[in-house]
């Protein structure tokens, strides 16, 4: 069994300021701990500190059992110093690079090695160089990668209904993002790892890859440390939750049922607290004051004053409690516009080789869910809404005055890259400074406005999404699982916005409960048909129906997104 321990730890970001200031606490051995806390308040950092992955100016991480590390975005930097991609269809890596990106740093650096050894064979084949690729296999099934190969056989079983060798050099991108995460965290959660770290990992899975998690951490002995914004997964998976607010963090022993009762109580002991050291601290005055004046005229005073002055000084030197941090304040303030009665027509659409033909009408000012399983085709029909060239047959427009505006599920925007949000948004909507930091301010952006777009959280990089949505007057919002990355404040903003929204939503979601709100749902059944419901339906595709799908790309060279 495995543990993690961090000790008085201290980070400061690169612009100077503190994120995380004296941070201390333990995860003990089969604990399932739940990392939350508002976007950017520090959680993907903290994993990447016991990690290893970046270094703090202070203070000590302490881990026994191995580590396994589920970064938020697969693909994404390791202690080998990779470059950080997010998955995407063309990044070229293949499903072997992407399981031993999360093997132990072992079999890693020996399937470096046998890499290298394998390319020097096919540039020359002499003896020494036979010598070196015979010592890179030993040393590789020595380090247990050979081993560590049959556990991804059974993963690869498990989660995709193929063997290793079959997925081996196939394109990470020819999976969806759902695959994906379910195949690494088959890998890791049967691999050799006692500790895991685990950012996000329900993001992108549909709601069945969501229960076998919930399932899949109950039972494991391993010691988890999660982030996740999902209620009902964190209700039904954690028994601790670590919370970072404010540069530190404090623990709720119980579970997410009775978390929301406790952070209410424990600001309410913290703002209590508070008000006493005022008053203690007013009344300490208070008394110096009174004793200076008296020992004016009184030497006899002189020690009392003296001891009161040691008193106020040693009182204000210990300084105040923990001050309870602020409720976020998040004003999104979609506007739309009324466009013409029909808003999306569809007849006969089929996008090759996804679904079958479905008709579909969805009028001005609906709320329409769209419910399915991984790789059933959903991002790739809001693409199509959005006016991407998406293979296709039949009929999908717009009605009149119909301005689609698309949130990206995997926060790929190259053309942001490099640019801060102030930036952004004063390029991309002619905008004054101080008017740009106004609308940043109402998304509780203000103290990223001036980092780079890839270096924001995955929250802060969702809300700026929106925020641009917001400001660009879309009259339909093409939404793919926009509270993903959303922290539980941030979700409830969104939905407030998309309730004063003037105009249509469609929604991705495997969110269950952002999916209750809506109107309607179109459902992307297991069978391949497209039917709506009045009622979320959460249809998961069988695995016959993916293997065939998949085999039907493969042939046909067209690669899969890796969001559905």
């Amino acid at each position: 069994m495995g543990h993690v321990e961090i000790g008085h730890l201290v980070y400061v970001l690169p612009d100077g300021r503190t994120l995380l200031n004296d941070v201390s606490f333990r995860i003990g051995d089969g604990v399932k701990a739940a990392l939350i806390g508002p976007n950017g308040a520090g959680k993907t950092t903290l994993l990447k500190l016991i990690a290893g992955d970046v270094a703090p100016v202070s203070g000590s991480v302490v881990s026994s059992g191995g580590l396994g590390v589920m970064r938020q975005f697969l693909g994404g930097k390791t202690p080998e110093g990779e470059d950080g991609r997010r998955p995407s269809a063309g990044d070229g890596r293949t499903v072997q690079e992407l399981l031993l990106a999360v093997a132990p740093a072992a079999v890693r650096e020996a399937a470096q090695r046998l890499e290298r050894a394998e390319l020097a064979m096919m540039e020359r084949d002499d003896e020494k160089t036979q010598l070196r690729y015979a010592q890179a296999i030993t040393d590789y099934s020595d380090a247990g990668g050979y081993d560590i190969e049959v556990l991804w056989d059974a993963c690869a079983i498990a989660a995709l209904g193929m063997s290793y060798d079959e997925l081996k050099y196939r394109e990470v991108g020819t999976l969806s993002g759902g695959e994906q995460k379910r195949l690494v965290l088959e890998a890791l959660l049967r691999g050799p790892d006692e500790v895991l770290l685990l950012d996000e990992p329900d993001n992108f899975l549909d709601v069945p890859g969501k229960i076998w998690l919930e399932g899949a951490l109950r039972e494991t002995p391993k010691t988890v440390l999660l982030v996740s914004h999902d209620r009902q997964l964190l209700a039904n998976a954690a028994d601790r939750i670590v919370t970072v607010e404010s540069g530190n963090i404090w623990i709720h022993g119980g579970g997410f049922a009775g978390y929301a009762q406790a952070r209410r109580d424990r600001n309410e002991r913290l703002d209590e607290l508070r008000r006493r050291w005022d008053e203690e601290h007013v009344k300490l005055k208070q008394l110096v004051n009174m004793l200076r004046n008296k020992a004016r005229y009184n030497d006899g005073m002189a020690p009392a004053y003296k001891a009161a002055q040691t008193r106020l000084r040693r009182f204000e030197e210990a300084g105040p409690p923990e001050v309870a941090p602020k409720d976020q304040n998040l004003q999104m303030r979609l506007r739309g516009g009324r466009t013409g009665k029909r808003a999306v027509v569809c007849a006969g659409l089929e996008i090759t080789g996804l679904m079958k033909p479905f008709d579909l009408e969805i009028w001005y000012g609906e709320r329409v869910a769209v419910l399915g399983a991984n790789g059933s085709g959903k991002s790739h029909f809001l693409r199509l809404l959005a006016g991407e060239p998406i293979a296709h047959t039949g009929v999908a427009k717009l009605g009149a005055r119909v301005v689609p505006g698309h949130f990206v599920q995997t926060h790929a925007h190259p053309e942001l890259q490099g640019r801060t949000p102030c930036e952004i948004v004063m390029t991309e909507h002619a905008r004054l400074k101080n008017e740009a930091m106004k609308a940043l301010a109402r998304y509780e952006l203000t103290p990223a406005a001036d980092q780079r777009f890839e270096t924001l959280s995955g929250g802060q990089q969702a809300r700026l999404q929106i925020l641009l949505l917001e400001l660009s007057g879309y009259t339909l919002l093409l939404l793919d699982e926009p509270t993903d990355n959303l922290d539980l404040a941030s979700a409830e903003a969104l939905q407030e916005g998309l309730d004063s929204f003037d105009g249509t939503v469609l929604a991705v979601t495997h969110d269950r409960w952002f999916a209750a709100d809506f109107d309607r749902y179109l459902v992307f059944g297991g069978d391949g048909r497209v039917h709506e419901s009045t009622e979320p339906v959460w249809d998961e595709v069988s695995v016959t129906s993916r293997h065939r799908a998949r085999r039907e790309n493969v042939t046909s060279g067209v690669p899969r997104s890796p969001n559905r």
